[in-house]
């Protein structure tokens, strides 16, 4: 059984940067299709950007192309999520997935596996 967590998250004034960390455990996710989405407090949970299993396809959601970076390192078991010139639109709860079958989507309902989420909170 493969779990997610993620770490890295905390507050940031505007403008600053964090890194999100995503472990995975129990079994190698090199293989799987990583993904990132984040959930703002009364809202749906949004597609941030995701990764093939070689990390050769990087996808972003047009609100964080450019300021956003996902990389991958599998001899770590990692993903992770380089965020930058962050904005307080950016507040939010951020979840990492990963797709067995290694499928790259933007879709939430494809992503079988998820991590508890860890907390960003960009200050204006």
């Amino acid at each position: 059984q493969v779990q997610l967590v993620e770490s890295g998250g905390g507050l940031v004034q505007a403008g600053g940067s964090l890194r999100l960390s995503c472990a995975a455990s129990g079994r190698t996710v090199s293989t799987y299709a990583m993904a990132w989405f984040r959930q703002a407090p009364g809202k749906e949970r949004d597609f941030v950007s995701a990764s093939s299993w070689t990390g050769g396809r990087t996808y972003y959601a047009d609100s964080v192309k450019g300021r956003f970076t996902m990389s991958r390192d599998n001899t770590r078991n990692t993903v992770y999520l380089q965020m930058s010139s962050l904005k307080p639109e950016d507040t939010a709860v951020y979840y990492c997935a990963a797709d067995p079958l290694g499928r790259v989507g933007v879709t939430r309902s494809q992503y079988g596996l998820w991590g508890q989420g860890s907390q960003v909170t960009v200050s204006s």
